[in-house]
């Protein structure tokens, strides 16, 4: 079995090596795209900010739904229901092609970066599959390659069995967490399960955790930072929390409350996902030359990036805030400058990169930073935006979207509690936190809609 292991390990680093350059090209679009209005900023014009964000927002939406229309064979933007009815005996064609390979990494990236409610859990597990798919077969049509080693896994189960590990090392390389990749493969994705593809999906998983970590721990968007092998845990973790609260009995209260509110926005938010589909199908459908269709696709697409609050609320956001947000160094440093209005603050949470906005939402301590006219606008503009972006053709992920929702209304509930108590500075009355109800909120919010319960609770402890 030497060579199934050493086939584990070649998966799970190439996973973790593709998981680092996607978050590295996210950080550098959206680096390059703020740059390029620097001046702009400075100067206080506004409004050619504006033009060339949605400009360069455009421009990426285009290319990101262009590769998943036109190059990308496969034709699904999000793939992991093909990948669960694959392991599960469905011959889908074209699902692990180089082209569609391509095609769903350079709109995975194009997507995140542009500005639009996703993030890049969802193809990374795709992209994760391809990779387990490509490395054990060592074989592709497309590129004309077959190499005589190996030959023994060419076969369905065996096949089934690396894709199974490549999806659970994508989610592991996303969220650094190895255990949840493998629970999530075991929950979610595979059918086909015994104990000796646990402990080497668990291998995998934990080779595509470290093979991160370890180039992240040197490089932020691509230029050499030092400390090669170095884990800060601030950077390790992905929603890092530095302050730990004490917990009382009746945080339970607050909690269960947050669960149900879960369940029942998560169900609200599934039902019209569906129902948006079913209109989407129906329009696209109606359309009598069928050579309109993939453009009209694509119109759509450039339809939710115009509607989303980042260009109709950009005027509203104070210059200071901007200038430290995004020109600076630190694009998390949002908090340092609080916005003049509720306006701006709502503004601020819509603007801001996902996985930075739920850090800082999560972060204790920051008891008045949002109040609830911005709270609540935000979670309303988010909640439905990212609903029409589900299903839209572009390579796009649901994690992000569903923790920032959750994590907004857990925030509200937490300023609820704080109007009720006010700001409790003793140890027993020191759970009353916005930030520590809106981690449970985004929980809530995540398991509501996607019906995971162990593998999610690994995931947001990690």
């Amino acid at each position: 079995e030497w060579d199934r292991w050493l086939l584990m390990a070649l998966i799970g680093t190439a996973v973790g090596m593709l998981g680092f350059l996607t978050h590295q090209i996210i950080d550098c679009l959206i680096k390059l795209k703020w740059d390029l209005v620097e001046k702009y900023l400075q100067d206080g014009n506004i409004h050619m900010t504006w033009l060339f964000v949605l400009g360069s927002g455009l421009a990426m939406v285009v290319l990101s739904s262009g590769s998943v229309l036109f190059f990308c064979p496969a034709g699904s933007p999000f793939a992991l229901p093909e990948i669960i009815g694959y392991l599960n005996g469905t011959s889908i064609q074209h699902l692990f092609n180089i082209k569609t390979f391509l095609g769903t990494f350079v709109s995975c990236v194009l997507a995140v970066a542009s500005g639009l409610f996703c993030g890049p859990e969802g193809p990374m597990i795709h992209l994760g599959a391809l990779l387990g798919c490509g490395l054990s077969q060592l074989q592709s049509n497309t590129l004309g390659v077959h190499l005589p080693i190996f030959t023994r896994f060419r076969n369905s189960a065996d096949k089934r069995s690396f894709i199974t590990a490549g999806a659970g090392a994508g989610i592991a390389s996303v969220f650094r967490a190895p255990i949840g990749g493998l629970l999530f493969t075991l929950e979610e994705v595979s059918s086909f399960w015994d104990i000796r593809l646990a402990w080497q999906t668990f291998f995998c998983c934990l080779t595509a955790t470290f093979t991160t970590d370890l180039l992240s721990s040197s490089f932020s968007e691509f230029l050499y930072r030092g400390h090669f092998g170095f884990f800060e845990a601030e950077k390790r973790i992905l929603f890092w929390v530095k302050n730990l609260l004490d917990m009382n009995v009746l945080a339970f209260v607050p909690a269960i409350l947050l669960g149900m509110l879960g369940g029942l926005l998560g169900a609200l938010f599934v039902s019209l996902n569906i129902k948006i589909n079913k209109l989407r199908m129906q329009f696209f459908n109606s359309i009598p030359k069928s050579s309109l269709r993939k453009p009209s696709k694509l119109m759509e697409t450039v339809l939710i990036l115009v509607t989303s609050p980042l260009v109709r609320h950009l005027e509203d956001i104070h210059l200071n805030l901007f200038t430290a947000t995004f020109v600076g160094m630190d694009v998390g440093c949002i908090l340092n400058f609080p916005c003049s209005s509720e306006q701006g603050s709502a503004a601020a949470l819509l603007v801001e990169n996902g996985k930075q906005g739920i850090t800082y939402l999560f972060k204790r301590g920051t008891h008045e930073e949002f109040g609830y006219t911005s709270l609540c606008t935000a979670l309303a503009f988010y909640f439905i935006l990212s609903c029409w972006t589900a299903g839209s053709a572009v390579a796009s992920g649901l994690v992000i979207p569903m923790l920032y929702t959750g994590a907004l209304y857990g925030r509200i509930i937490g300023l609820i509690l704080i109007s009720i108590f006010g700001v409790q500075t003793n140890e027993y009355g020191a759970w009353i936190d916005p930030g520590l109800f809106a981690a449970i909120g985004a929980a809530s919010f995540f398991s509501g809609v996607s019906r995971l319960t162990i593998s999610l609770t690994v995931i947001m402890v990690s």
